[in-house]
């Protein structure tokens, strides 16, 4: 599913702001690690990844857990927002400190 613009946004200032006042988790590995122990609010994983086999599982994992997964189209933004300066493939919010809201919004629009 594609996200409208605005909801991508909404993830990258999520992520931006989880980083600052919550915690996050960078990379594939380390958000299957996290979806797999149930600490994740909110995954995010980038479209362009190459070769997609990284992060297939993902969303099919996220399903499992409960957990909203997006996916947004550039490994660089989404490295970007992590506090990054190369690209990342996933990021997983793990506490949420002042996206709180953020990420109420992003789950309630990616939804419909």
């Amino acid at each position: 599913m594609a996200l409208s613009k605005e909801i991508v946004d909404k993830v990258y200032e999520a992520i931006e702001v989880a980083k600052n006042t919550g915690k996050i988790r960078k990379g594939a590995n380390e958000v299957t690690k996290i979806l797999e122990k149930g600490e994740a609010k909110l995954v995010a994983f980038a479209g362009d990844t190459s070769p997609k086999e990284i992060i297939m599982h993902l969303s099919v994992l996220s399903q499992e857990k409960g957990v909203t997964c997006v996916e947004v189209p550039s490994k660089t933004d989404l490295g970007a927002s992590a506090g990054l300066e190369v690209g990342t493939t996933a990021v997983a919010i793990i506490l949420e400190g002042e996206a709180k809201n953020l990420i109420s919004e992003i789950i309630a629009k990616s939804k419909q």
